[in-house]
């Protein structure tokens, strides 16, 4: 049974050297990114699909050995477009947070169509299910200037604490499913174009703490939010 995501056209164009934050959920608002190893999985998709049409899929791919992988990985990143630069990203229970920029034509789109077709595959295997996994279209928002850059991606790194995924600013400077465990130089991996962002801070201390000034505000912005919509 086929999976495939199709986009119906959207209101926002995506063009090339733009910024835009992506987001989309699962449907019923299922936990599809709870456990570590669904995480590491996102994070291979990301790194995979932000290149354009590679020759094999992700589980293929990630089937050979360790030599094979890199030659392939190396070809891909040698001889091969981006569809997009990440700028930042966070994964929660049931839903996820891109900010993204486009350097292909229709690069986001190929990028989140390949990502969600995979890992709704990867998901379905896993848990014996089968269908759909995200709502829809992904929603798409341009940035219009370097300060909407800079406090969208503030939102997003704060997501878990302002949604009590973490309780703690100190739980969420350890929460590996968001790409703030890199601005803080705690990865090992890089998966994340952070000098658009850090280049407007001496240093990532400093970038952690712009965070954490207003952490407690986000999360009463989004408790009279809920109020709101109750």
């Amino acid at each position: 049974m086929s999976i495939l995501t199709y986009m119906p056209q959207r209101k926002v164009v995506l063009a090339n050297g733009e910024y835009y934050h992506v987001f989309n959920r699962s449907i019923n608002k299922e936990a599809i990114f709870t456990s570590q190893r669904n995480c590491i999985r996102v994070l291979e998709t990301f790194n995979y699909y932000r290149y354009e049409n590679p020759s094999i899929r992700l589980s293929y791919y990630l089937a050979c050995g360790v030599e094979k992988r890199k030659e392939i990985f190396e070809s891909l990143k040698n001889s091969v477009k981006e569809n997009i630069k990440i700028i930042s990203f966070c994964l929660m229970p049931n839903h996820f947070h891109l900010l993204l920029r486009q350097e292909i034509d229709n690069g986001i789109s190929k990028f989140l169509a390949q990502f969600q077709n995979s890992y709704t595959r990867y998901f379905n295997t896993k848990n014996k299910r089968q269908g759909h996994l995200f709502q829809g279209q992904f929603k798409a928002i341009r940035i219009e200037d370097n300060e909407q850059l800079i406090h969208v991606n503030r939102y997003i790194h704060l997501n878990p604490y302002t949604s009590f995924v973490v309780k703690t600013l100190d739980e969420l400077s350890e929460y590996r499913f968001s790409s703030l465990y890199e601005y803080l130089d705690k990865s090992k991996n890089s998966y994340c174009m952070k000098e658009d962002i850090l280049s407007h801070f001496t240093d990532s201390q400093s970038y952690k703490q712009f965070l954490y000034d207003q952490s407690d505000y986000q999360r009463t912005l989004d408790r009279i939010k809920h109020l709101l919509l109750e």
